[in-house]
């Protein structure tokens, strides 16, 4: 399984901007992007040009894939499902994106990250519609209902996480049973559901170059 494994508080430096990618630490004075909002490296802080069209488009797509933790070539994959199906390809790709299990498993609240919601799928934890999913990719659709394992209930990470849950909110389009540890997508979430800081027309450009 490819995975970025180098520091995630540099990718967020790089970026200029929060990505949210180490969960509460995020959140904390602790952040890097809040104690050196600079661009790491020993030209970090030096004078920027005016970037261009094409560079535009492609820190567009970084932060994107960034954010959902996929590596370049499994981002291009979804962005050719993306391209194949009918509608507009931007709503399309970020529909893509957060169907991904790993991303519902962190909407949902059993994981502070991307990352951590990664892991926990691939150390066999949820099933998908009663079977046992250790795939982070895989695509989840409508009425898809996403649990906890029953020989996991009892661990001590997700009885903590229970008691966590009942204070934390979930997107509309997501349905969360406290008392079960699961979850039901109700719909795919729409452009203005998702409060994304992402321009994805741009990452469209790109592609289409």
């Amino acid at each position: 399984m490819a995975r970025y494994t180098g520091p995630v508080c540099k990718l967020c430096r790089r970026e200029g901007m929060k990505l949210f990618l180490k969960g509460d630490r995020c959140l904390s004075n602790k952040c890097a992007v809040e104690r050196r909002n600079k661009r790491p490296g020993q030209h970090g802080s030096a004078r920027q040009r005016k970037p261009s069209g094409y560079a535009l488009q492609l820190r567009e797509k970084q932060k994107l894939r960034r954010t959902y933790g996929i590596l370049e070539k499994q981002f291009r994959k979804h962005f050719a499902a993306a391209a194949r199906r009918p509608g507009k390809t931007s709503e399309n790709l970020l529909q893509i994106l957060e169907m991904r299990l790993d991303n519902l498993v962190y909407r949902l609240g059993f994981a502070d990250s991307r990352a951590q919601a990664r892991q926990l799928v691939s150390h066999g934890h949820f099933m998908v519609n009663g079977r046992k999913v250790d795939i982070p990719s895989y695509i989840a659709r409508p009425n898809d209902v996403i649990a906890v394992r029953e020989r996991s209930k009892g661990l001590e990470y997700f009885q903590t996480r229970k008691l966590m849950l009942a204070q934390k909110g979930v997107p509309h389009w997501l349905q969360l049973d406290v008392d079960a540890l699961s979850g039901h997508v109700l719909a795919l979430p729409g452009r203005t559901e998702l409060e994304l800081p992402f321009d994805e027309h741009l990452v469209v450009e790109l592609y289409q170059r």
